[in-house]
């Protein structure tokens, strides 16, 4: 099949005009940034792995009273909690040296009640990554006419989600900002494949769409992608500095001509593994006497609660108010509107891929 009749046939299956997905990005996936692109002809979404479901329901309703084109929810399968006192210990003490930490949070929000809230939510698709759904759920979700896009970072993986019921794989390469998806989070260092290496491996070994992420934010990357086997792209940094995404200023400065070699990938944030800008804060974690970052999910608890305590003014590093995730193509990365980046993506891509109508 050409790439012009896999993408059309993705566009018409999703209700899209261009084959570009907005990368579901917790805390970073306001209602109005997925409404620009969905009014621009691809997919909106939220990461909604931090939200309860009220904020899930409210954040759909949001979205449909400006748009009413297709978007999709992303969460997290929960990984199994690591018991580890004495690591938890020692990231605290660490943590102590920016400040005085707020006191322990309210408990995270209970996955059972987010899935119902996606379900209830109706958006077109609903993702997962870390992992795979429950059948009764997968179930679920098809019956209600709403489908499951897996991501996937190995062709293993990639062949689980199918097998459990995936419609479509979301390849994520090594590339990609924000964290890495991998069914076993111990594993993250060790599975670090490049899109373009694993991006015809899994087109190859599945029988569902696949659609491509990390380190597209042109459209000769999104031309290379669809000439490679993928349906569609999925695109997060690209989309970090329109005035519509409303991320920190810290955060956005940091993406700012920032090289692809510079960017690191760390567990400073919340102990998954993640692609992040070198800030300061993240640089810390990797000095000779700095303990590794608690497992998850308490590193992602420990620096939340410093973030809510008192800094300290005499630090020599402070505390990043954001998590300041980076794809290695975050240079590309424009303070434009996020419907204008879209649809010059598409519009370059059709010209390196004079197919694709």
């Amino acid at each position: 099949m050409t790439a012009r009749r896999r993408a059309q046939e993705f566009c018409e299956a999703y209700g899209l005009s261009m084959p570009i997905l907005q990368a579901p990005m917790a805390g970073a996936c306001p209602p109005g940034a997925a409404a620009a692109v969905a009014d621009a002809g691809g997919m909106g979404a939220a990461g909604v792995v931090l939200d309860g479901p009220e904020r899930i329901s409210q954040w759909a309703a949001e979205f449909r009273s400006m748009s009413a084109g297709p978007f999709q929810l992303n969460i997290w399968i929960p990984d199994p909690v690591v018991d580890d006192p004495a690591g938890i210990s020692a990231a605290e003490e660490f943590l102590s040296g920016f400040g005085t930490p707020a006191p322990e949070q309210s408990p995270a929000p209970s996955f059972e009640e987010q899935c119902e809230a996606m379900l209830a939510a109706r958006p077109r698709v609903v993702s997962s990554i870390m992992g795979l759904f429950s059948p009764d759920y997968v179930e679920r979700l098809h019956a209600a006419g709403i489908a499951w896009f897996a991501c996937a970072t190995t062709l293993a993986e990639a062949r689980a989600a199918e097998a459990a019921g995936a419609d479509a794989i979301v390849a994520q390469g090594l590339e990609a900002g924000g964290h890495r998806g991998v069914f076993e989070a111990e594993t993250a260092e060790r599975t670090a494949v490049g899109l373009f290496a694993l991006l015809p491996h899994i087109v190859d070994g599945v029988d569902v769409p696949v659609v491509a992420a990390g380190g597209i934010a042109d459209g000769r990357a999104v031309a290379a992608a669809l000439t490679l086997g993928a349906s569609a792209v999925q695109v997060g940094t690209a989309l970090l500095r329109s005035p519509e995404t409303g991320i920190a200023d810290a955060w956005a400065a940091s993406l700012d001509g920032i090289e692809p070699e510079d960017t690191v990938a760390t567990r400073a944030y919340s102990g998954r593994l993640g692609r992040a800008a070198p800030t300061p804060y993240v640089r810390s974690w990797e000095a000779p006497d700095a303990p590794s970052p608690a497992p998850y999910p308490h590193q992602r608890a420990l620096v939340a609660r410093w973030r809510k305590g008192t800094p300290d003014p005499s630090a020599e590093v402070p505390l990043d108010r954001a998590n300041h995730w980076a794809g290695q193509a975050a240079a590309r990365a424009v303070a434009e509107p996020a419907a204008d980046v879209v649809t010059r993506m598409w519009s370059e891509a059709r010209t390196h891929l004079p197919d694709v109508g």
